[in-house]
């Protein structure tokens, strides 16, 4: 949907503007008193759409990335809860705007995944780099904001394992684990990894592979 807006985002605002004008040359033909009206109706609009759209847009935004996750996947399937899947191929900059990785960036493997920790905390594994880039962000679907990063420019290449917790959550974090909070029990999970070349997709991939998810229970 968001791809759909922003591609035809010039022609809806043209007919949107058009519709609009039309309406005032209407009004203006009646008197002005009618004028009035409709610019005191458009601040009102105004006033209470604008703090509305803020508000949901992060959340309808978020909200479909997870359903076209868990329901359709990244072209392999539907990805379960709490699973992440790395794409085997990188995104092409004529890609598809019906690839929800489609992103135009054709040095990257992208992976996501939906998190949800309301059945207890996870682990997120990240395997050794050795000096590649690569990241995984979190995003929180109540505001949209990005509340935690782990990769090459955060947490640097090295492997590493991040336990994810939900609100209220007061256990004790595991020797070896560096705890991450997540702010609402669930988030949206991106990841991407560098590929130098063509014959280094195949090493890329594999690396991409490794960053996973697991329930905190599986580590003990």
């Amino acid at each position: 949907m968001n791809r759909l807006i922003l591609r035809n985002g010039p022609r809806v605002t043209a007919v949107i503007l058009i519709i609009f004008a039309f309406v005032v040359y209407q009004r203006i033909s009646r008197g002005w008193s009618d004028v009035v009206v409709l610019a005191i109706a458009a601040v009102i609009v105004w006033a209470i759409g604008v703090p509305a759209f803020i508000l949901l847009w992060p959340r309808l935004t978020v909200g479909g990335y997870k359903r076209a996750i868990v329901k359709r996947g990244f072209g392999a399937g539907p990805i379960p809860v709490n699973t992440l899947y790395a794409v085997p191929h990188t995104s092409s900059p004529t890609g598809s705007y019906g690839s929800l990785m489609a992103t135009g960036a054709d040095d990257l493997l992208y992976l996501g995944g939906w998190l949800d920790v309301r059945g207890g905390p996870h682990v997120l594994h990240v395997p050794n780099m050795a000096g590649r880039y690569y990241n995984v962000q979190f995003t929180d679907p109540s505001d949209g904001a990005n509340f935690a990063y782990v990769g090459t420019r955060t947490t640097g290449t090295e492997a590493g394992d991040y336990l994810l917790t939900g609100p209220g959550w007061t256990g004790t974090v595991p020797n070896g684990l560096t705890r991450i909070a997540v702010p609402h029990t669930s988030a949206l999970v991106i990841g991407r990894v560098f590929v130098a070349s063509e014959s280094d997709l195949p090493v890329a991939y594999s690396l991409a592979q490794q960053i996973q998810l697991a329930p905190l229970t599986q580590q003990r």
